[in-house]
Protein backbone atom coordinates (compact mmCIF):
# COMPACT_ATOMS: atom_id res chain seq x y z
CA UNK A 1 0.00 0.00 0.00
CA UNK A 2 1.41 3.37 -1.08
CA UNK A 3 -0.20 6.69 -0.15
CA UNK A 4 0.25 9.73 -2.40
CA UNK A 5 -0.66 13.02 -0.76
CA UNK A 6 -0.72 16.57 -2.13
CA UNK A 7 -2.26 19.07 0.25
CA UNK A 8 -5.64 17.63 1.21
CA UNK A 9 -5.81 15.37 -1.85
CA UNK A 10 -5.00 11.72 -1.13
CA UNK A 11 -4.86 8.72 -3.47
CA UNK A 12 -3.81 5.20 -2.49
CA UNK A 13 -2.12 2.71 -4.80
CA UNK A 14 -3.00 -0.91 -3.99
CA UNK A 15 -4.25 -2.34 -0.71
CA UNK A 16 -2.74 -5.80 -0.31
CA UNK A 17 -2.35 -8.32 2.46
CA UNK A 18 0.23 -10.88 3.48
CA UNK A 19 -0.20 -14.38 4.81
CA UNK A 20 1.02 -15.24 8.31
CA UNK A 21 4.43 -16.74 8.97
CA UNK A 22 4.93 -19.71 11.27
CA UNK A 23 5.47 -17.47 14.30
CA UNK A 24 2.07 -15.80 13.75
CA UNK A 25 0.21 -18.51 15.64
CA UNK A 26 -3.55 -18.49 15.05
CA UNK A 27 -3.38 -15.48 12.72
CA UNK A 28 -5.31 -15.78 9.45
CA UNK A 29 -4.21 -12.68 7.56
CA UNK A 30 -1.71 -9.84 7.95
CA UNK A 31 -2.95 -6.40 6.86
CA UNK A 32 -1.06 -3.13 6.54
CA UNK A 33 -1.67 -0.65 9.35
CA UNK A 34 -3.77 2.00 7.59
CA UNK A 35 -4.63 4.03 10.69
CA UNK A 36 -2.83 7.03 9.09
CA UNK A 37 -5.71 7.24 6.59
CA UNK A 38 -8.49 7.30 9.19
CA UNK A 39 -10.14 10.70 9.22
CA UNK A 40 -8.68 11.63 5.81
CA UNK A 41 -10.65 11.95 2.56
CA UNK A 42 -9.25 9.45 0.05
CA UNK A 43 -10.14 10.42 -3.50
CA UNK A 44 -9.46 6.94 -4.87
CA UNK A 45 -7.79 3.61 -4.35
CA UNK A 46 -5.97 2.74 -7.59
CA UNK A 47 -5.32 -0.98 -8.14
CA UNK A 48 -2.50 -2.17 -10.40
CA UNK A 49 -3.75 -5.79 -10.67
CA UNK A 50 -5.84 -8.44 -8.94
CA UNK A 51 -3.37 -10.41 -6.81
CA UNK A 52 -4.11 -10.73 -3.10
CA UNK A 53 -0.91 -8.94 -2.10
CA UNK A 54 -2.29 -5.89 -3.93
CA UNK A 55 -6.07 -6.05 -3.36
CA UNK A 56 -6.67 -8.40 -0.42
CA UNK A 57 -6.91 -5.69 2.28
CA UNK A 58 -9.35 -3.52 0.32
CA UNK A 59 -12.54 -4.69 2.14
CA UNK A 60 -10.92 -3.89 5.49
CA UNK A 61 -9.77 -0.48 4.25
CA UNK A 62 -13.26 0.42 3.01
CA UNK A 63 -14.73 -0.41 6.42
CA UNK A 64 -12.46 2.04 8.23
CA UNK A 65 -11.50 4.73 5.71
CA UNK A 66 -13.66 7.18 3.72
CA UNK A 67 -12.83 6.21 0.11
CA UNK A 68 -14.75 7.88 -2.72
CA UNK A 69 -13.95 5.43 -5.51
CA UNK A 70 -11.98 2.31 -6.39
CA UNK A 71 -10.42 2.43 -9.86
CA UNK A 72 -9.05 -0.64 -11.64
CA UNK A 73 -9.04 -2.41 -15.00
CA UNK A 74 -11.89 -4.69 -16.00
CA UNK A 75 -10.70 -8.06 -14.68
CA UNK A 76 -9.23 -6.56 -11.50
CA UNK A 77 -12.51 -4.77 -10.86
CA UNK A 78 -14.46 -8.01 -11.44
CA UNK A 79 -12.33 -9.90 -8.91
CA UNK A 80 -12.53 -7.03 -6.41
CA UNK A 81 -16.29 -6.61 -6.77
CA UNK A 82 -16.81 -10.27 -5.82
CA UNK A 83 -14.56 -9.83 -2.78
CA UNK A 84 -16.33 -6.66 -1.65
CA UNK A 85 -19.74 -8.30 -2.02
CA UNK A 86 -18.60 -11.17 0.22
CA UNK A 87 -17.61 -8.64 2.88
CA UNK A 88 -20.77 -6.57 2.47
CA UNK A 89 -18.95 -3.36 1.44
CA UNK A 90 -19.58 -3.32 -2.33
CA UNK A 91 -21.71 -0.17 -2.07
CA UNK A 92 -19.29 1.78 0.17
CA UNK A 93 -17.25 3.25 -2.70
CA UNK A 94 -17.91 3.80 -6.39
CA UNK A 95 -16.24 1.15 -8.57
CA UNK A 96 -14.76 2.72 -11.70
CA UNK A 97 -13.31 0.78 -14.65
CA UNK A 98 -9.98 2.10 -15.94
CA UNK A 99 -9.03 1.89 -19.61
CA UNK A 100 -5.27 1.77 -20.35
CA UNK A 101 -6.03 3.07 -23.84
CA UNK A 102 -8.29 5.86 -22.58
CA UNK A 103 -7.64 9.45 -21.50
CA UNK A 104 -6.10 10.33 -18.12
CA UNK A 105 -8.31 10.62 -15.04
CA UNK A 106 -8.45 13.83 -13.01
CA UNK A 107 -8.49 13.18 -9.24
CA UNK A 108 -8.19 16.49 -7.43
CA UNK A 109 -4.71 17.76 -8.27
CA UNK A 110 -3.65 14.29 -9.43
CA UNK A 111 -3.75 13.36 -13.12
CA UNK A 112 -3.55 9.58 -13.46
CA UNK A 113 -2.71 7.45 -16.51
CA UNK A 114 -2.83 3.67 -16.75
CA UNK A 115 -0.17 1.86 -18.80
CA UNK A 116 -0.59 -1.76 -19.77
CA UNK A 117 2.07 -4.21 -18.49
CA UNK A 118 2.45 -7.99 -18.68
CA UNK A 119 2.30 -9.99 -15.45
CA UNK A 120 1.04 -13.40 -14.29
CA UNK A 121 -2.55 -12.12 -14.23
CA UNK A 122 -4.28 -10.33 -17.11
CA UNK A 123 -5.17 -6.63 -17.05
CA UNK A 124 -2.14 -5.50 -15.05
CA UNK A 125 -1.11 -1.87 -15.29
CA UNK A 126 1.55 0.62 -14.28
CA UNK A 127 0.47 4.08 -13.14
CA UNK A 128 1.64 7.57 -14.03
CA UNK A 129 0.71 10.24 -11.49
CA UNK A 130 1.19 13.83 -12.62
CA UNK A 131 1.04 16.59 -9.99
CA UNK A 132 2.30 20.15 -9.62
CA UNK A 133 5.09 18.63 -7.50
CA UNK A 134 6.33 16.28 -10.21
CA UNK A 135 5.63 13.21 -12.35
CA UNK A 136 5.77 9.74 -10.74
CA UNK A 137 5.73 6.31 -12.41
CA UNK A 138 4.52 3.44 -10.21
CA UNK A 139 5.31 0.23 -12.14
CA UNK A 140 3.21 -2.26 -10.17
CA UNK A 141 4.21 -5.90 -10.80
CA UNK A 142 5.40 -6.47 -14.35
CA UNK A 143 7.72 -8.22 -16.78
CA UNK A 144 8.62 -7.93 -20.46
CA UNK A 145 6.73 -10.86 -21.99
CA UNK A 146 7.11 -10.68 -25.78
CA UNK A 147 4.67 -13.56 -26.38
CA UNK A 148 1.93 -13.20 -23.73
CA UNK A 149 -1.01 -15.59 -23.86
CA UNK A 150 -3.53 -12.79 -24.49
CA UNK A 151 -1.21 -10.92 -26.89
CA UNK A 152 -1.16 -7.82 -24.67
CA UNK A 153 2.50 -6.94 -24.12
CA UNK A 154 4.03 -4.41 -21.77
CA UNK A 155 3.51 -1.09 -23.62
CA UNK A 156 7.18 -0.13 -24.04
CA UNK A 157 6.33 2.56 -26.60
CA UNK A 158 4.08 4.34 -24.13
CA UNK A 159 6.68 4.00 -21.37
CA UNK A 160 9.31 5.53 -23.65
CA UNK A 161 6.94 8.42 -24.48
CA UNK A 162 6.38 9.02 -20.76
CA UNK A 163 10.15 8.96 -20.27
CA UNK A 164 10.48 11.64 -22.95
CA UNK A 165 8.14 13.88 -20.94
CA UNK A 166 10.46 13.57 -17.95
CA UNK A 167 9.92 11.40 -14.89
CA UNK A 168 10.88 12.76 -11.48
CA UNK A 169 10.47 9.53 -9.50
CA UNK A 170 9.92 5.87 -10.38
CA UNK A 171 8.69 3.33 -7.83
CA UNK A 172 9.70 -0.03 -9.27
CA UNK A 173 9.00 -3.71 -8.61
CA UNK A 174 12.16 -5.31 -7.17
CA UNK A 175 11.09 -8.95 -6.69
CA UNK A 176 13.53 -10.45 -9.19
CA UNK A 177 16.19 -7.73 -9.12
CA UNK A 178 18.84 -10.23 -7.99
CA UNK A 179 18.14 -12.62 -10.87
CA UNK A 180 20.20 -12.16 -14.03
CA UNK A 181 18.76 -12.22 -17.52
CA UNK A 182 15.11 -12.11 -18.59
CA UNK A 183 12.02 -13.77 -17.16
CA UNK A 184 10.58 -16.47 -19.40
CA UNK A 185 7.33 -15.99 -21.28
CA UNK A 186 4.11 -17.47 -19.92
CA UNK A 187 3.82 -19.41 -23.18
CA UNK A 188 6.79 -21.56 -22.10
CA UNK A 189 4.53 -23.16 -19.51
CA UNK A 190 1.90 -23.88 -22.16
CA UNK A 191 4.55 -25.56 -24.30
CA UNK A 192 5.58 -27.70 -21.32
CA UNK A 193 1.94 -28.72 -20.78
CA UNK A 194 1.68 -29.59 -24.47
CA UNK A 195 4.78 -31.79 -24.17
CA UNK A 196 3.92 -33.50 -20.87
CA UNK A 197 0.18 -34.07 -20.90
CA UNK A 198 -0.29 -36.21 -24.03
CA UNK A 199 2.21 -38.76 -22.64
CA UNK A 200 0.29 -39.30 -19.39
CA UNK A 201 -2.27 -42.09 -19.13
CA UNK A 202 -3.63 -41.42 -15.64
CA UNK A 203 -5.38 -38.40 -14.19
CA UNK A 204 -3.53 -35.10 -14.35
CA UNK A 205 -3.81 -32.54 -11.56
CA UNK A 206 -2.50 -29.00 -12.11
CA UNK A 207 -2.12 -26.87 -8.99
CA UNK A 208 -1.51 -23.14 -9.37
CA UNK A 209 -2.51 -19.81 -7.89
CA UNK A 210 -6.24 -19.26 -8.30
CA UNK A 211 -5.57 -15.90 -9.94
CA UNK A 212 -3.31 -17.28 -12.69
CA UNK A 213 -5.93 -17.10 -15.43
CA UNK A 214 -3.46 -17.67 -18.27
CA UNK A 215 -2.07 -20.78 -16.59
CA UNK A 216 -5.60 -22.21 -16.30
CA UNK A 217 -6.31 -21.30 -19.93
CA UNK A 218 -3.21 -23.07 -21.25
CA UNK A 219 -3.82 -26.21 -19.16
CA UNK A 220 -7.46 -26.29 -20.30
CA UNK A 221 -6.50 -25.86 -23.97
CA UNK A 222 -4.15 -28.86 -23.87
CA UNK A 223 -6.71 -30.91 -21.93
CA UNK A 224 -9.35 -30.29 -24.58
CA UNK A 225 -6.88 -31.20 -27.32
CA UNK A 226 -6.12 -34.47 -25.50
CA UNK A 227 -9.81 -35.30 -25.02
CA UNK A 228 -9.79 -34.74 -21.26
CA UNK A 229 -12.67 -33.37 -19.20
CA UNK A 230 -11.83 -30.55 -16.79
CA UNK A 231 -12.78 -30.46 -13.10
CA UNK A 232 -12.11 -27.35 -11.02
CA UNK A 233 -11.42 -27.94 -7.33
CA UNK A 234 -10.98 -25.17 -4.76
CA UNK A 235 -13.41 -22.38 -3.93
CA UNK A 236 -11.19 -19.48 -4.98
CA UNK A 237 -10.26 -21.13 -8.27
CA UNK A 238 -13.90 -21.86 -9.14
CA UNK A 239 -14.85 -18.27 -8.33
CA UNK A 240 -12.02 -16.71 -10.34
CA UNK A 241 -12.60 -19.05 -13.27
CA UNK A 242 -16.28 -18.08 -13.41
CA UNK A 243 -15.49 -14.37 -13.20
CA UNK A 244 -12.82 -14.62 -15.91
CA UNK A 245 -15.13 -16.62 -18.20
CA UNK A 246 -18.01 -14.19 -17.72
CA UNK A 247 -15.76 -11.23 -18.54
CA UNK A 248 -14.22 -12.92 -21.58
CA UNK A 249 -10.70 -13.43 -20.19
CA UNK A 250 -10.95 -17.23 -20.17
CA UNK A 251 -12.41 -19.48 -22.83
CA UNK A 252 -13.29 -23.09 -21.99
CA UNK A 253 -16.16 -24.94 -23.72
CA UNK A 254 -19.10 -25.56 -21.39
CA UNK A 255 -19.18 -29.26 -22.25
CA UNK A 256 -15.50 -29.63 -21.25
CA UNK A 257 -16.15 -28.79 -17.58
CA UNK A 258 -17.53 -31.46 -15.24
CA UNK A 259 -18.09 -31.57 -11.47
CA UNK A 260 -15.18 -33.14 -9.50
CA UNK A 261 -17.30 -36.09 -8.35
CA UNK A 262 -18.33 -36.87 -11.93
CA UNK A 263 -14.72 -36.55 -13.08
CA UNK A 264 -13.64 -39.32 -10.69
CA UNK A 265 -16.09 -41.69 -12.38
CA UNK A 266 -14.48 -41.13 -15.81
CA UNK A 267 -11.50 -43.14 -17.10
CA UNK A 268 -8.32 -41.62 -15.59
CA UNK A 269 -6.93 -40.80 -19.04
CA UNK A 270 -9.92 -38.52 -19.64
CA UNK A 271 -9.53 -36.23 -16.63
CA UNK A 272 -7.70 -32.99 -15.87
CA UNK A 273 -8.16 -31.44 -12.41
CA UNK A 274 -7.36 -27.75 -11.91
CA UNK A 275 -6.91 -27.10 -8.20
CA UNK A 276 -5.62 -24.71 -5.58
CA UNK A 277 -2.95 -25.59 -3.03
CA UNK A 278 0.32 -24.88 -4.84
CA UNK A 279 1.64 -23.34 -1.60
CA UNK A 280 0.79 -26.30 0.64
CA UNK A 281 -1.88 -24.33 2.52
CA UNK A 282 -3.33 -26.60 5.24
CA UNK A 283 -6.96 -26.51 4.07
CA UNK A 284 -6.33 -26.15 0.34
CA UNK A 285 -7.56 -28.62 -2.24
CA UNK A 286 -4.18 -30.16 -3.12
CA UNK A 287 -3.15 -30.62 0.53
CA UNK A 288 -6.43 -32.36 1.33
CA UNK A 289 -6.02 -34.55 -1.76
CA UNK A 290 -2.44 -35.37 -0.73
CA UNK A 291 -3.66 -36.45 2.72
CA UNK A 292 -6.55 -38.44 1.19
CA UNK A 293 -8.97 -36.11 2.97
CA UNK A 294 -10.86 -34.69 -0.01
CA UNK A 295 -14.48 -35.72 -0.40
CA UNK A 296 -14.42 -35.86 -4.23
CA UNK A 297 -10.86 -36.23 -5.53
CA UNK A 298 -8.14 -38.79 -4.84
CA UNK A 299 -4.83 -39.69 -6.46
CA UNK A 300 -3.59 -43.18 -7.22
CA UNK A 301 -0.67 -44.88 -8.90
CA UNK A 302 -0.26 -43.64 -12.47
CA UNK A 303 -1.62 -40.14 -11.83
CA UNK A 304 0.46 -37.00 -12.45
CA UNK A 305 0.44 -33.89 -10.29
CA UNK A 306 1.91 -30.68 -11.77
CA UNK A 307 2.67 -27.96 -9.22
CA UNK A 308 2.74 -24.92 -11.47
CA UNK A 309 4.00 -22.34 -8.96
CA UNK A 310 7.06 -21.49 -6.93
CA UNK A 311 6.75 -21.88 -3.15
CA UNK A 312 6.59 -18.52 -1.42
CA UNK A 313 9.48 -18.23 1.09
CA UNK A 314 8.34 -19.92 4.28
CA UNK A 315 6.03 -22.39 2.51
CA UNK A 316 8.72 -24.77 1.28
CA UNK A 317 8.29 -27.37 4.02
CA UNK A 318 4.52 -27.54 3.53
CA UNK A 319 4.93 -27.95 -0.22
CA UNK A 320 7.57 -30.66 0.21
CA UNK A 321 5.30 -32.47 2.66
CA UNK A 322 2.45 -32.45 0.15
CA UNK A 323 4.81 -33.71 -2.59
CA UNK A 324 5.95 -36.57 -0.35
CA UNK A 325 2.36 -37.53 0.44
CA UNK A 326 1.41 -37.50 -3.24
CA UNK A 327 4.46 -39.58 -4.16
CA UNK A 328 3.58 -42.07 -1.41
CA UNK A 329 0.13 -42.42 -3.00
CA UNK A 330 1.85 -43.40 -6.27
CA UNK A 331 1.55 -40.12 -8.19
CA UNK A 332 4.33 -38.60 -10.27
CA UNK A 333 4.87 -35.02 -9.08
CA UNK A 334 6.33 -32.43 -11.45
CA UNK A 335 7.43 -29.01 -10.20
CA UNK A 336 9.70 -26.20 -11.36
CA UNK A 337 12.87 -27.87 -10.05
CA UNK A 338 12.51 -30.80 -12.43
CA UNK A 339 10.24 -29.56 -15.27
CA UNK A 340 9.57 -26.17 -16.96
CA UNK A 341 6.07 -25.92 -15.48
CA UNK A 342 6.36 -22.43 -13.97
CA UNK A 343 7.67 -19.00 -14.89
CA UNK A 344 7.76 -15.89 -12.73
CA UNK A 345 5.54 -12.89 -13.32
CA UNK A 346 8.23 -10.41 -12.25
CA UNK A 347 10.99 -8.71 -14.22
CA UNK A 348 14.59 -9.92 -13.87
CA UNK A 349 17.62 -7.62 -13.90
CA UNK A 350 17.87 -7.14 -17.68
CA UNK A 351 14.20 -6.16 -17.86
CA UNK A 352 14.68 -3.72 -14.98
CA UNK A 353 17.57 -2.17 -16.92
CA UNK A 354 15.26 -1.85 -19.92
CA UNK A 355 12.59 -0.13 -17.82
CA UNK A 356 15.17 2.30 -16.42
CA UNK A 357 16.39 3.13 -19.93
CA UNK A 358 12.82 3.68 -21.17
CA UNK A 359 11.58 5.83 -18.30
CA UNK A 360 14.91 7.55 -17.47
CA UNK A 361 13.78 8.69 -14.01
CA UNK A 362 15.66 11.37 -12.07
CA UNK A 363 15.09 9.36 -8.88
CA UNK A 364 14.27 5.71 -8.18
CA UNK A 365 12.53 4.21 -5.17
CA UNK A 366 12.76 0.39 -5.21
CA UNK A 367 9.61 -1.27 -3.80
CA UNK A 368 7.99 -4.71 -3.52
CA UNK A 369 10.62 -7.11 -2.23
CA UNK A 370 12.91 -7.95 0.64
CA UNK A 371 15.59 -5.39 1.46
CA UNK A 372 18.31 -7.30 -0.42
CA UNK A 373 16.11 -7.14 -3.54
CA UNK A 374 15.55 -3.40 -3.08
CA UNK A 375 19.32 -2.98 -2.74
CA UNK A 376 19.92 -4.95 -5.95
CA UNK A 377 17.40 -2.76 -7.79
CA UNK A 378 19.10 0.35 -6.39
CA UNK A 379 22.44 -0.85 -7.77
CA UNK A 380 20.87 -1.37 -11.21
CA UNK A 381 19.57 2.21 -11.05
CA UNK A 382 23.04 3.52 -10.17
CA UNK A 383 24.48 1.52 -13.08
CA UNK A 384 21.87 3.15 -15.33
CA UNK A 385 23.08 6.63 -14.37
CA UNK A 386 20.74 7.58 -11.55
CA UNK A 387 22.85 9.58 -9.06
CA UNK A 388 23.31 8.18 -5.55
CA UNK A 389 21.30 11.11 -4.15
CA UNK A 390 18.41 10.02 -6.38
CA UNK A 391 18.15 6.53 -4.88
CA UNK A 392 15.42 6.51 -2.22
CA UNK A 393 15.60 3.52 0.12
CA UNK A 394 12.36 3.70 2.09
CA UNK A 395 10.93 1.47 4.80
CA UNK A 396 7.34 0.95 5.85
CA UNK A 397 6.26 4.24 7.39
CA UNK A 398 8.80 6.38 5.54
CA UNK A 399 7.54 9.77 4.33
CA UNK A 400 9.11 10.61 0.97
CA UNK A 401 8.86 14.19 -0.24
CA UNK A 402 9.02 15.04 -3.95
CA UNK A 403 9.68 18.73 -4.46
CA UNK A 404 11.50 20.60 -7.19
CA UNK A 405 12.34 17.32 -8.92
CA UNK A 406 14.14 16.03 -5.81
CA UNK A 407 12.88 13.01 -3.82
CA UNK A 408 14.08 12.35 -0.28
CA UNK A 409 12.95 10.74 2.98
CA UNK A 410 11.87 13.54 5.32
CA UNK A 411 9.88 11.90 8.11
CA UNK A 412 8.28 8.75 9.46
CA UNK A 413 4.75 7.87 10.47
CA UNK A 414 3.66 4.98 12.62
CA UNK A 415 3.17 2.00 10.32
CA UNK A 416 3.25 -1.71 10.79
CA UNK A 417 0.86 -4.61 10.43
CA UNK A 418 -2.60 -5.51 11.70
CA UNK A 419 -3.45 -9.14 12.41
CA UNK A 420 -6.75 -10.75 11.44
CA UNK A 421 -7.74 -13.65 13.70
CA UNK A 422 -11.13 -15.12 12.79
CA UNK A 423 -13.61 -12.24 12.90
CA UNK A 424 -11.27 -10.04 14.93
CA UNK A 425 -9.26 -7.37 13.14
CA UNK A 426 -6.42 -5.78 15.08
CA UNK A 427 -7.29 -7.38 18.42
CA UNK A 428 -4.31 -9.76 18.31
CA UNK A 429 -1.23 -7.95 19.57
CA UNK A 430 2.39 -9.01 19.97
CA UNK A 431 1.75 -10.08 23.57
CA UNK A 432 -0.96 -12.49 22.39
CA UNK A 433 1.38 -14.00 19.82
CA UNK A 434 4.09 -14.30 22.47
CA UNK A 435 1.69 -16.18 24.75
CA UNK A 436 0.61 -18.47 21.91
CA UNK A 437 4.23 -19.17 21.04
CA UNK A 438 5.04 -19.93 24.68
CA UNK A 439 2.05 -22.28 24.98
CA UNK A 440 3.10 -24.11 21.81
CA UNK A 441 6.69 -24.54 23.02
CA UNK A 442 6.35 -25.16 26.76
CA UNK A 443 2.70 -25.89 27.52
CA UNK A 444 0.60 -24.58 30.39
CA UNK A 445 0.44 -25.41 34.11
CA UNK A 446 -2.67 -24.38 36.05
CA UNK A 447 -2.35 -24.29 39.85
CA UNK A 448 -5.71 -24.27 41.66
CA UNK A 449 -5.71 -23.68 45.41
CA UNK A 450 -8.64 -23.08 47.78
CA UNK A 451 -8.24 -20.78 50.77
CA UNK A 452 -10.49 -19.63 53.63
CA UNK A 453 -12.05 -16.22 53.14
CA UNK A 454 -11.55 -15.47 56.83
CA UNK A 455 -7.80 -15.92 57.28
CA UNK A 456 -6.38 -17.03 53.94
CA UNK A 457 -5.57 -20.49 55.29
CA UNK A 458 -5.62 -23.45 52.93
CA UNK A 459 -8.82 -25.53 52.97
CA UNK A 460 -7.97 -28.16 50.35
CA UNK A 461 -4.66 -29.32 48.88
CA UNK A 462 -3.66 -27.62 45.60
CA UNK A 463 -4.65 -29.19 42.29
CA UNK A 464 -2.35 -29.05 39.26
CA UNK A 465 -3.57 -29.28 35.67
CA UNK A 466 -0.88 -29.70 33.00
CA UNK A 467 -1.39 -29.41 29.22
CA UNK A 468 1.45 -29.75 26.75
CA UNK A 469 3.86 -29.93 29.66
CA UNK A 470 4.33 -33.63 30.26
CA UNK A 471 2.86 -35.99 32.82
CA UNK A 472 5.78 -36.56 35.18
CA UNK A 473 3.87 -37.55 38.34
CA UNK A 474 6.92 -37.20 40.56
CA UNK A 475 7.44 -33.62 39.40
CA UNK A 476 3.74 -32.80 39.66
CA UNK A 477 3.78 -34.14 43.22
CA UNK A 478 6.75 -31.94 44.06
CA UNK A 479 4.98 -28.94 42.57
CA UNK A 480 1.87 -29.63 44.68
CA UNK A 481 4.03 -29.70 47.79
CA UNK A 482 5.65 -26.41 46.77
CA UNK A 483 2.23 -24.81 46.24
CA UNK A 484 1.11 -26.01 49.71
CA UNK A 485 4.30 -24.59 51.24
CA UNK A 486 3.82 -21.19 49.57
CA UNK A 487 0.19 -20.88 50.70
CA UNK A 488 1.04 -22.00 54.26
CA UNK A 489 3.90 -19.49 54.56
CA UNK A 490 1.78 -16.62 53.28
CA UNK A 491 -1.05 -17.57 55.64
CA UNK A 492 1.30 -17.66 58.62
CA UNK A 493 2.56 -14.19 57.64
CA UNK A 494 -1.04 -12.92 57.53
CA UNK A 495 -1.03 -12.36 53.76
CA UNK A 496 -4.45 -13.13 52.25
CA UNK A 497 -4.60 -10.72 49.29
CA UNK A 498 -5.52 -12.78 46.19
CA UNK A 499 -3.13 -10.93 43.85
CA UNK A 500 -0.19 -11.52 46.19
CA UNK A 501 -1.07 -15.21 46.55
CA UNK A 502 -1.19 -15.57 42.76
CA UNK A 503 2.08 -13.71 42.29
CA UNK A 504 3.97 -15.84 44.83
CA UNK A 505 2.52 -19.09 43.44
CA UNK A 506 3.48 -18.02 39.90
CA UNK A 507 7.07 -17.11 40.82
CA UNK A 508 7.84 -20.05 43.15
CA UNK A 509 6.26 -22.73 40.94
CA UNK A 510 7.86 -21.22 37.83
CA UNK A 511 11.30 -21.24 39.40
CA UNK A 512 10.97 -24.85 40.55
CA UNK A 513 9.82 -25.97 37.11
CA UNK A 514 12.76 -24.21 35.46
CA UNK A 515 15.26 -25.67 37.96
CA UNK A 516 13.99 -29.19 37.30
CA UNK A 517 13.25 -29.06 33.53
CA UNK A 518 14.87 -25.90 32.07
CA UNK A 519 11.44 -25.11 30.60
CA UNK A 520 9.16 -22.15 31.15
CA UNK A 521 5.51 -23.21 30.73
CA UNK A 522 2.79 -20.63 31.11
CA UNK A 523 1.74 -20.79 34.78
CA UNK A 524 -1.80 -19.73 35.67
CA UNK A 525 -2.44 -19.59 39.44
CA UNK A 526 -6.12 -19.78 40.37
CA UNK A 527 -7.03 -18.92 43.97
CA UNK A 528 -10.57 -19.72 45.10
CA UNK A 529 -11.88 -18.12 48.29
CA UNK A 530 -14.42 -20.10 50.31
Amino acid sequence: MTVYELGDDVVVVDAGLAFPRDEHLGVDLVLPDFSYLEGRRVLAVLLTHGHEDHVGALPYVLREVAVERVIATRLTLGLVRSKLEEHGVAAVAELVEADPEGPPLELGRFRVEFVRVAHSIPDSVALVLETPAGRVVHTGDWKLDHTPVDGLKTDVGRLAEIGNRGVDLMLGDSTNAERPGMTGSERLVGEAFRTLMPLRKGRILVASFASNIHRMQQAADVAVECGRQIAVVGRSMRKNLNIARNLGYLSIPDDAIVPPKAAMELPPSKVLVLCTGSQGEPMSALTRIAYDDHSNVAVERGDTVIISAKPVPGNELRVHDAINRLARAGAEVLHQEIAPVHVSGHACSEELRTMLSLVRPRAVMPIHGEYRMLAAHAQLARDAGVPAAGIVMADNGSVVELSGGVARVVDRIEAGVTFVDGLGVGDVQDVALRDRRRLSEHGVLIVVTTVALSDGGEIAPPELIARGFGEDEALLGELREEAERVVAELSSDGISEIKLLQEHLHDEIGQLVYDRTRRRPMILPVVIEV
